[in-house]
């Protein structure tokens, strides 16, 4: 093999230590490594790269041509805005992504959202730590109540991979799948408008990207349309949600509940109104409904893959 240069920008993103990581070291005859990477950090850290991994630091066009010996990029992840791909393309470097990596740990994520919120959970839990149960008349406590998913309706906003992979456990609980309209998008046979959507569903779940079509695609007028009772989960992305609206949404009891696991900024910012403590029947989580160890070891193995591809001369997940 040729010399190969690499540099990983932001490894404690993808590797907090329980990976194996030796056939990804194995394709590249030296690496840098970089737990975290600062914007101004970027182009001193590259400049000698011919390989660079990128989870979430951004890669511009000033910072790509700061690299001469730059042959390709590899994004640790399915989305590539990070990268400008525009700039790759016009000088002459190939980038790839990931794909179906997260496909189970999502999943498994949603519905852990679902059930938490649908057999309430949180509150059960408080009431024991608070002494609710052990000061109780009675065997079982019944201050929630609780719902089957068997018999309801859930309604997917993002019919991909990931929404086609959430529909099909739905119907194993015994759920009935509703799939909206693509966004921005044309109608197609056995999608249902949005609008009309909304009414019918006592589950939405959101697996679009974030798009000028998706952005802000659910505010207080859709949050109005939706049954009393009705769960709002977001393992999308943040900006897809009002995050004003829906925290008023849930303070009134507009909707029943909402699971999150996405945020507009992230880190977020403090006073994010979605991370204010009075809010019911809410469960955020830190954008990780992708990242089971299964799943992270499958995004290193498939990064390795493309790689070695490359080296290979062969084309594998190129986006550019």
């Amino acid at each position: 093999m040729a010399e190969l240069h690499g540099v990983i920008l932001d490894l404690a993103t993808i590797d907090p230590g329980d990976l194996d990581l030796r056939r990804l070291h194995s394709v590249c005859t030296s690496w840098d490594e970089h737990q975290y990477t600062l914007p101004l950090q970027t182009l001193a850290r590259i400049r000698d790269a011919q390989l660079v991994v990128t989870n979430k630091v951004p890669l511009n066009r000033s910072v790509l041509a700061g690299a001469p010996n730059l042959r390709l990029v590899c994004i640790a992840a399915t989305g590539t805005n990070n990268v400008d791909l525009v700039a790759a393309g016009e000088l002459g470097i190939a980038v790839t992504n990931v794909v179906r990596y997260a496909t189970p740990a999502v999943v498994q994520h949603v519905f852990a959202l679902i059930l938490a919120l649908t057999t309430r959970l949180p509150e059960y839990r408080e009431r024991i730590r608070s002494g609710g149960w052990q000061l109780s008349d009675q065997f079982c406590l019944l201050d929630y109540p609780i719902r089957e998913l068997a018999g309801r309706s859930i309604g997917i906003v993002g019919y991909g991979e990931l929404g086609q992979a959430v529909g099909r456990v739905a119907e194993a609980f015994g759920m009935e799948l509703l799939i909206a309209e693509r966004p921005g998008g044309t109608a197609r046979p056995g999608r249902v408008p949005l609008r009309e959507l909304l009414p019918r569903v006592d589950v939405l779940s959101l697996h679009c990207p974030l798009t000028e079509a998706t952005r802000e695609l659910i505010g207080a007028d859709e949050l109005a349309l939706m049954k009393a009772d009705a769960l709002l989960i977001n393992t999308a992305r943040g900006g897809i949600v009002v995050e004003s609206a829906l925290a008023d949404a849930l303070r009134r009891g507009v909707i029943g509940g909402a699971g999150v696991d996405v945020l507009s900024a992230e880190p977020p910012d403090p006073d994010n109104p979605l991370l204010a403590p009075d809010i019911p029947n809410l469960i955020v989580t830190p954008h990780i409904a992708w990242a089971s160890r299964e799943a992270r070891q499958r995004l290193v193995d498939e990064l390795t893959l493309n790689i070695e591809a490359f080296v290979d001369g062969r084309q594998r997940n190129r986006v550019v």
